[in-house]
């Protein structure tokens, strides 16, 4: 178990990814998903009150929606739950009357009386800062959000809201979640990482497996013309340098009997402040891999492999 930050939150170092939740994964599939998972042991779910909008037919929230109905249904044990506030289509931005309302709409739909942790989704630069850090830590006074946290934000931002939080006596944030991953990795490490060293921030990257890519799915460099949504994501990264990092986690994850997957989740298991990399299933079948990646560990000499293999970012990215 690994604990978020400061916080009394441990959890396995792999956080489930609600994204697919309505959308490429329907309430059964989630269901089962989700059902897989804590099975296996995990006990981290991540989601957002955004979560699905983008479908059409869909208003946001069902992923949330999803998530509630199966924690009302199997009432599991110890699983913690993080959402975010800021870009429900009923619920932009960070004003502190949003934030309120858009917290008191994520409990309604998860079924629950408290948010584990709650992350300001993207920084709002039109609502001053103070207001939003005020809002984040009016909720954990009233009781409803246990943790703060915040995602997509810049080390400026994130080195200002903890110092307005402790200057007014709020919660700070324990958690970033940035976009981070082996083909995606210089500006957290060089800006980012810093920071939560500094503040005992944990970091809980998204796009884990870089859309897919670093599944090993896509070993090819004519990705592009593929039509799934996860393909155009990972067009960008099937270059001859992104398929160099493949073929380095490929030689990994064979020596250890596991998958590329799995073996991309170590690589940022190890790295520093990182508490559970965001990696989704649409399928019970992806579970597994997953997993595995929350238990590998690699060694001194393969994390260095796949460090100086990784030192390319694609334009971009």
């Amino acid at each position: 178990m690994t604990r978020i930050g400061t916080s009394d939150l441990d959890v396995l170092s792999l956080a489930l990814g609600g994204n697919v939740f309505g959308w490429t994964a329907d309430r059964d599939a989630s269901f089962a998903v989700l059902d897989a998972f804590v099975d296996g042991g995990g006990d981290f779910v991540d989601t957002a009150d955004s979560y699905s909008s983008w479908v059409p037919g869909n208003d946001g929230g069902e992923s949330e929606t999803i998530i509630g109905e199966w924690l009302a249904s199997r009432k599991p044990s110890g699983v913690v739950v993080a959402t975010k506030v800021s870009q429900h289509p009923q619920f932009r931005g960070l004003s502190g009357a949003n934030v309120r309302k858009a917290a008191e709409a994520s409990l309604r739909r998860l079924g629950a009386d408290e948010i584990d942790l709650y992350y300001a989704h993207f920084d709002d630069d039109t609502v001053p800062l103070e207001e939003t850090v005020a809002a984040f830590g009016q909720l954990v006074e009233d009781g409803l959000v246990r943790h703060v946290a915040v995602s997509n934000y810049s080390a400026e931002r994130i080195r200002e809201w903890i110092e307005i939080a402790r200057r007014t006596g709020v919660a700070a944030p324990v958690a970033v979640q940035p976009h981070y991953n082996l083909v995606h990795r210089n500006e957290v490490e060089d800006t980012i990482i810093p920071v939560a060293e500094e503040f005992e921030l944990g970091l809980v990257p998204y796009y884990a497996l870089a859309s897919g890519f670093l599944t090993g799915k896509y070993r090819s460099t004519d990705v592009a013309g593929q039509d799934s949504p996860r393909a155009q994501g990972a067009a960008k990264y099937a270059t001859e340098a992104g398929l160099r990092v493949i073929d380095a986690l490929e030689q990994i994850a064979d020596a250890h009997g596991v998958s590329i997957a799995a073996t991309s989740l170590a690589w940022l298991r190890a790295q520093p402040t990182v508490v559970a990399p965001i990696a989704s299933a649409r399928t019970v079948a992806q579970v597994p891999d997953l997993l595995a990646g929350a238990r590998l560990e690699l060694s001194t000499d393969e994390v260095g492999l796949l460090d100086r293999v990784s030192e390319w970012t694609p334009a971009g990215a």
